[in-house]
């Protein structure tokens, strides 16, 4: 919980000092394969513009031409160096073989439409664009899916946590807990969300 607090605390200081900028270069760094929990940094940014200290909508084009800008960048660095030269290279940054691999796979099962789910999957996320270049797909078609996977998934961490956040209770869980707190009640909000989703998806099929 240390660990975490310090990380949104440096999420606060650099984004009330840059703005949607520091959203942009962030989640450009993650989707590139950089190490960053751009989710959390959405939902930061989310209950920052929920108080009226930012924009919502600059955030939301901000957080997606980050995202699209990044995924391209590693697009193109998987397409002109080859799935040789990114895993021996990007085995320094978590890149191994094996994982590589494993979402080579997970494209030759899915197809394109990966590029779209991949983005609320962590690793998945931070590697979409890299494998899909050396996997060579077609520039314009991973830039469709990439754009509309991006939008999804920046709607989703910025508007659940953007709406949550101008709730009382939620502001009174913010002021007693402070931003750890507050994010960390988005994010079981959010799981308990998607377990009911299951749960009723499951019954219903059964």
């Amino acid at each position: 919980m240390t660990e975490f607090s310090h990380l949104v605390g440096e999420f606060e200081s650099f984004v009330q000092g840059y703005g949607v900028l520091a959203v942009t270069i962030i989640l450009t760094l993650e989707a590139i394969g950089f190490p960053v929990p751009g989710e959390s940094l959405l939902i930061f940014s989310a209950l920052m513009a929920s108080r009226h200290e930012m924009s919502l909508p600059a955030l939301l084009i901000s957080a997606w031409a980050g995202s699209v800008i990044g995924d391209n960048i590693g697009y193109l660095v998987g397409r002109k160096l080859g799935r040789a030269a990114v895993t021996r290279y990007g085995s320094k940054v978590g890149l191994t073989p094996s994982r590589f691999d494993m979402i080579e796979g997970i494209f030759a099962k899915y197809g394109p439409v990966t590029v779209i789910f991949a983005r609320f999957v962590n690793v998945l996320r931070q590697l979409n664009g890299v494998v899909a270049g050396t996997l060579g797909m077609h520039w314009l078609r991973f830039l469709a899916y990439n754009a509309i996977g991006a939008a999804l998934w920046v709607g989703f961490w910025v508007l659940v946590p953007y709406y949550l956040g101008g709730h009382h209770v939620f502001a009174t869980i913010a002021q007693k807990l402070g931003w750890a707190g507050a994010i960390a009640a988005v994010l079981v909000f959010i799981a308990l969300a998607y377990a009911g989703l299951r749960y009723f998806r499951a019954r219903s099929g059964s």
